[in-house]
């Protein structure tokens, strides 16, 4: 047989026990917070119509949607047809008779035309949380994968702004109780589109956004450079490089932005947005939440507040991000609901907690109990005091085969379990087992009745 080379498919990864767990760990905090502030669980189909898809992420985010081929494209009658239509896709065009579906990009959008299909059926506002896994054809490197899990939550069908607050407020309760120290950073949409308007018109919007969206990566001078590319002249890109200068205290860079662009209409609404969020959420004692200005979210959906959660102490990506969108569902012919929702990127959590040793300790327990293999008659017991253990919720294992100790104390040290139980020859006259605690190294003798009770 021919030597299979085994690996995975970049951006991808395996996850071992240890490792589930402890997403499991984030996965339950965050689940937690959701359902206290009283949002409801979904799930939507991994694979979305591409039409769904497509246009909704801007142009640097339509290029890293996963499509799928259509079934039946290796049949010799369809490979003429296929290689036409994949020249086409070639050429970045979108054509029926090659794909039709995509991977989902994020949980948004698939949220969105959720609500669009089922609107007259739910009870608004409608509060719904998502934990699923999304794709995207990105470059890999560190805290950035291919396929990733994001865990969402979501209000449709209000526009207040209690809504942001909330939110903001979920991101600082869930990564309090994960020990991260966190920045919660907010902006608006209108004040980036009062930007635009006061550079030449609402038309630069898309163009600026994208530019500063880039500015952690590649820099002001680069970002400058790109505007130019993207027909801005000199005196508007003065404009955009005093606004992003902009510093200081969350009051210091809300006077700034008054004076640059607080004459015009849409940057006044923005502006209260801000005050008026972090006014409530003083109240509520999150003091997490920090402006920037150059904050962007490059995805065209959003319309008003933005949020963006970076970690302090440890160099990542964003691990948080979400903003309101009060048109989202109109792309599916559903005009006038308003939402705004956040979402955790799981992976860069499990990273940052990974690197600043943040998981506790019982996170990474499993079996609990080592039942030693001593032959026949004492294994059918140790069976049936291990079955009312379980019964217990007591986590517990009884070794496969009679062998020597020490390979049954080596298993039992392997998979880190904290206690076994021996029952030999001697034990089952008497009634008793021999406990063995690992980590102190202490044993004690006690009887089958005691032993039923001594991990409750």
């Amino acid at each position: 047989m021919a030597k299979v080379n085994v690996s995975l498919p970049q951006g991808t990864r395996d996850f071992g026990a240890d490792v589930v767990r402890k997403r499991n760990y984030i996965f339950s905090t965050i689940k937690t917070v959701f359902e206290v502030y009283g949002f409801e669980p979904l799930e939507t189909p991994a694979m979305e119509n591409l039409d769904t898809l497509m246009g909704k992420y801007g142009e640097e985010g339509d290029k890293l949607i996963f499509k799928i081929l259509n079934n039946g494209l290796d049949r010799p009658e369809k490979h003429a047809v296929a290689r036409t239509e994949f020249e086409k896709v070639l050429q970045g065009k979108n054509t029926s008779g090659i794909t039709e579906r995509a991977l989902k990009y994020d949980l948004t959008i698939p949220f969105a035309r959720y609500v669009a299909m089922n609107h007259n059926q739910l009870t608004m506002p409608f509060k719904r949380f998502q934990v699923q896994p999304v794709w995207r054809a990105d470059r890999p490197q560190k805290g950035r994968y291919r396929e990733f899990y994001q865990c969402d939550a979501d209000v449709v069908g209000s526009y207040s702004l209690l809504n942001e607050v909330e939110l903001a407020n979920i991101y600082a309760t869930v990564f309090a109780k994960l020990g991260i120290e966190v920045e919660i950073k907010i902006n608006s949409r209108k004040i980036l589109a009062a930007l635009a308007e006061v550079c030449g018109g609402a038309d630069k919007m898309v163009d600026i956004t994208i530019a500063i969206d880039k500015l952690d990566k590649i820099g002001l001078e680069k970002v400058k450079e790109e505007l130019l590319q993207r027909g801005m002249n000199n005196q508007q890109i003065a404009v955009i490089e005093q606004y992003l200068s902009i510093s200081g205290s969350n009051d210091e860079k809300l006077a700034a932005v008054i004076n640059l662009i607080g004459e015009n209409e849409t940057g006044k609404k923005g502006i209260e947005e801000i005050k008026t969020v972090l006014e409530l959420s003083r109240i509520t004692q999150n003091s997490s939440l920090v402006i920037d200005f150059t904050l962007a979210r490059g995805l065209n959906y959003y319309t008003g507040i933005i949020f963006e959660v970076k970690a302090k102490n440890v160099q990542m990506g964003s691990i948080g991000g979400g903003g309101r969108y009060d048109d989202l569902t109109g792309l599916f012919g559903v005009p006038n609901i308003p939402g705004v929702g956040i979402s955790f990127g799981v992976d860069r959590i499990y990273d940052v907690m990974e690197e600043l040793k943040l998981f506790p300790s019982g996170v990474h327990s499993g079996t609990k109990v080592l039942f030693f293999n001593l032959g026949d008659a004492e294994s059918k017991k140790a069976f049936e005091l291990m079955q009312q253990l379980r019964s217990k919720g007591i986590s517990c294992e009884l070794y496969h085969e009679n062998v020597k100790f020490d390979k049954q104390f080596k298993y039992a040290e392997k998979k880190q379990i904290p206690f076994v139980v021996i029952i030999g020859t001697k034990e089952l006259e008497t009634n008793t087992c021999n406990v063995k605690d690992l980590q102190a190294g202490a044993q004690q003798t006690i009887s089958f009745d005691e032993l039923l009770n001594r991990f409750a």
